[in-house]
């Protein structure tokens, strides 16, 4: 199996809560396969298929990327990382009530 890295990750939210990243296609593929299938749509269906014709032909991987994209927007587990969560920016004025001074 060849690995067919993304330009860039794509982070989705388990069931359990956990953030994986998907980094490749083989990723998306294995994410893709593992979705329950009470869940399945057309939309899962369509990322599926891009996926796939990416692995197998020369299909851009950007398409197959930008289809699993949807597919994790349309389920609203798409994770945007580069948000800043609120108890990773610590300023002066928390920093100083966290310590008690």
């Amino acid at each position: 199996m060849s690995t067919r890295t993304f330009d860039s990750p794509v982070f989705v939210k388990q069931s359990s809560g956990l953030i994986q990243e998907i980094a490749c296609l083989e990723d998306a593929l294995e994410f893709l396969y593992e979705w329950p299938g009470e869940r399945r749509g057309p939309i899962h269906a369509t990322a599926l298929r891009a996926c796939q014709k990416a692995f197998e032909t020369d299909y851009p991987l950007a398409a197959a990327r930008a289809a699993f994209v949807g597919f994790a927007k349309s389920s609203r587990i798409l994770e945007d990382i580069t948000a800043t969560m609120p108890w990773s920016h610590v300023t002066s004025s928390t920093a100083g009530s966290a310590r008690g001074a």
